[in-house]
């Protein structure tokens, strides 16, 4: 008898594990396996195995070989940053609208608000769905020339730009700029070696991709959020039923403090030195030059590619002037 229960617990308790969907997942990590990224979807992953999905982790170093073998149908899900899956859910991909998020506690209000069930439509685009999305960092400009530190410096500066960004193409031009044609692989090296003068990247590229070394002596980063990155999991709609999907945002959305805690580290193990400290009138400056391109990329105006979801501008709009009422763009008759 003592058995017979003994065994009827243990197949209790590996039932779950026995009935588990499996789901392939192709997760990018510019360090590979060993990176901070791919090391949080594993956690994602393990913790999505107690709500029945067995996520099976395939890592890659090139984004763009990621986001082609999803599309080949080699995963059923991919990892990846919102500049490259932008076209799987044009609403989620403009969470990284130029300017558009100036502080983590906005980008926390935006990811709590995202991880609840009535957005869960919007998760939703074409064959496609957001499984999750997680905090990367702020990207900042790297240059290698300290006195880089308003737009108008950056006139006739060489600026390493990915080459399938057209919101980043669109605003090295508005400055002025020199388009340097780059990728997540070679973007890092042009900088280091002095290809460019400007280099675009989350704070972890000072390390991970030894962008001091692009630095210098004289070089810095402007301490002004250009975006908020994150990283998306991105899968075919038919993947998971729409409870188990919305579950899987919710674990996602329960790792913001792993995630941001990750991001402090990595922006605070760089030298105070490096940091170039730009006056609020010149933030303000920025804030004013982002929003006129945010409304020109919603709209497809002056030559502007249309690749801002005009309803997440309009919330990023809200989050912002409720943290910042007295803001100008707040009273503008123009807003977001």
């Amino acid at each position: 008898m003592i058995r017979k229960s003994i065994t009827a617990l243990t197949l209790a308790a590996i039932a779950p594990l026995a009935s588990a969907q499996t789901v392939k997942l192709c997760v990018f990590d510019v360090i590979g396996a060993n990176g901070d990224i791919y090391n949080m979807v594993k956690d994602y992953a393990l913790e999505m195995k107690n709500h029945g999905v067995d996520f099976k982790l395939k890592p890659y170093t090139d984004e763009g070989v990621a986001i082609g073998d999803f599309n080949a149908g080699q995963c059923d899900a991919v990892a990846a940053t919102d500049l490259r899956t932008r076209p799987f859910n044009r609403f989620t991909g403009s969470i990284s609208a130029v300017g558009a998020i100036p502080t983590y506690d906005d980008l926390k209000t935006l990811l709590a608000t995202l991880a609840q069930p009535k957005a869960a439509a919007l998760m939703k685009q074409g064959d496609y769905e957001v499984l999750g999305i997680v905090p990367a960092g702020a990207g900042y400009l790297f240059v290698n020339d300290r006195s880089i530190d308003t737009a108008g410096e950056l006139a006739g500066k060489r600026m390493a730009t990915l080459d399938y960004q057209e919101d980043a193409i669109h605003m090295v031009n508005f400055v002025k700029a020199t388009v340097v044609p780059s990728d997540i692989t070679n973007f890092a090296g042009k900088f280091n070696n002095g290809s460019v003068d400007t280099a675009y990247a989350p704070a972890f590229a000072y390390e991970a991709l030894e962008l001091y070394k692009g630095l210098g002596d004289k070089g810095g980063i402007v301490d002004y959020p250009l975006a908020q990155l994150t990283i998306q999991v991105i899968a075919r709609d038919d993947v998971l039923d729409d409870e188990t999907a919305q579950k899987a945002r919710e674990v996602a959305w329960d790792m913001y403090p792993q995630a941001m805690n990750l991001i402090n580290q990595q922006e605070n193990a760089i030298p105070a030195d490096k940091w170039i400290r730009i006056p609020e009138k010149d933030i303000q400056g920025y804030q004013e030059m982002c929003r006129q391109n945010r409304l020109e990329m919603r709209d497809g105006l002056n030559g502007a590619p249309d690749v801002y979801h005009p309803k997440m501008l309009s919330l990023l709009s809200k989050i912002r002037c409720s943290s910042n009422p007295s803001a100008s763009e707040c009273t503008s008759e123009n807003r977001e």
